[in-house]
């Protein structure tokens, strides 16, 4: 029997991790308790499996953000301009964790995306490492399985000439536009390293989703895709700079993490002044024309 996506998006969920990971998820997850619905871990730290000195990256689903919150304002951050985006640490390890609701979630994962950047996170490998009960586990699941197929589907009528057969191909491109759709400045090879390093899993979920196929691609079709990934970039790179302003606020020395996320992404070397620490929002809007200027943002 030919696997579905679903098929291989549960059995990857459900691979073990780290026992530090899982506690990390339970402590995340009961901080926005009766909300919380599940917890993802997926980035660098999962698939280099290195957790000491590194940034954990995890995804908090909750059921709604006037729940997830004791403070009103934060839900309203949350639905206006999601995600939230907080600091945690416990034993010795930092994270940060997304929060959005599953309906934000179950939108960002598919076609009808406002960005690229749910659907080609969760487009990589990630793990399920708590849940609120079977019915979260399998709505989780359910969300995920819907990444690959969305990225490969609106990659796929912009490559009119990548051959039929050719699925890694097709995967490197599609991450190198959701790379250029975000505040990313990922050397040119990112994607190809992260395809080489597991290309049968590639193989396996581009099939499961019914790609690389064999129809023509029409000129229409073609510029409808193109037109849709620039749409993408400036969507995504707008997004980026609210969500960085806002972090200021929902992060541990927000003003901090913000000049530390441009001199990473942009490649500036901004070091900040003492009043920018005070006043984070200030901070934020004050290192926006650098950042601008920098090409970071188009």
């Amino acid at each position: 029997m030919a696997e579905t996506i679903r098929d291989l998006v549960a059995a990857e969920l459900s691979e073990p991790v780290d026992p530090r990971v899982a506690a990390i998820a339970e402590a995340i997850a009961a901080r926005h308790l009766p909300s919380s619905q599940a917890a993802l871990f997926y980035g660098s730290c999962l698939r280099e499996r290195q957790l000491e000195g590194r940034m954990l990256d995890f995804y908090l689903i909750v059921a709604n953000y006037c729940t997830a919150y004791n403070k009103r304002w934060l839900a309203t951050a949350n639905r206006l301009i999601p995600p939230n985006v907080f600091y945690f640490e416990m034993n010795g390890l930092a994270a940060k964790y997304t929060v959005l609701s599953e309906a934000d979630f179950a939108r960002e994962c598919g076609v009808s995306a406002r960005t690229a950047s749910v659907f080609a996170r969760f487009s990589h490998p990630s793990r399920l490492v708590w849940v609120a009960d079977e019915e979260a586990r399998d709505r989780s699941i359910s969300f995920v399985a819907l990444a690959a197929p969305a990225l490969l589907g609106l990659i796929r009528p912009s490559l009119p000439d990548v051959e039929a057969n050719d699925a890694l191909e097709l995967w490197k491109t599609a991450f190198r536009r959701t790379y250029n759709s975000e505040l990313r400045a990922e050397r040119a090879s990112r994607p190809e390293a992260i395809v080489e390093s597991d290309p049968d899993r590639y193989r396996r979920f581009a099939k499961a989703a019914g790609f690389p196929d064999n129809r023509s691609i029409t000129e229409v079709q073609q510029r409808t895709s193109e037109e849709a990934w620039r749409q993408f970039q400036r969507r995504g790179k707008r997004a980026s700079v609210l969500r960085l302003i806002k972090a200021s606020f929902t992060f541990a020395g927000g003003a901090d993490y913000i000049a530390w996320k441009i001199n990473r992404h942009a490649g500036t070397r901004i070091e900040l002044k003492s009043w920018q620490r005070r006043h984070p929002l200030l901070a934020g809007l004050s290192l926006l024309p650098r950042l601008l200027r920098s090409g970071a943002i188009r």
